[in-house]
């Protein structure tokens, strides 16, 4: 009963166990892609990193690294990376250094 919850069902009436899925964000082409977006977020930029095909362990060290490198916070959220800077240039840098392909998408 590794990550699951009990869920009711109200057609049968019995209690169901669901697996947790684990999110991944993957590129069809194997390019990693950091966008700038700043919607939600009181125009404050943020770069998210899309495309790494990474279990959610190894985000979060990419992650930690990263904010290190950078000096700045961040976050993994539903399998991408999100790192509060606008320096997009140094994260290719810094990715492109581990051996991804990495694009700048976006403006």
């Amino acid at each position: 009963m590794q990550n699951s919850k009990l869920v009711y069902s109200t057609e049968s009436g019995r209690v169901a166990e669901t697996e947790a899925t684990n999110l991944r964000s993957t590129s069809t082409d194997g390019i990693v892609r950091i966008h700038r977006e700043t919607k939600g977020r009181k125009g404050k930029g943020v770069s998210v990193i899309h495309g790494l095909d990474k279990d959610a362990k190894e985000l979060k060290s990419l992650c930690t690294e990263l904010k290190k490198k950078c000096g700045c916070g961040g976050a993994v959220k539903d399998g991408t990376i999100e790192v509060q800077t606008d320096d997009r240039a140094k994260l290719q840098t810094l990715l492109q250094a581990k051996g991804f392909t990495v694009k700048l998408a976006g403006g």
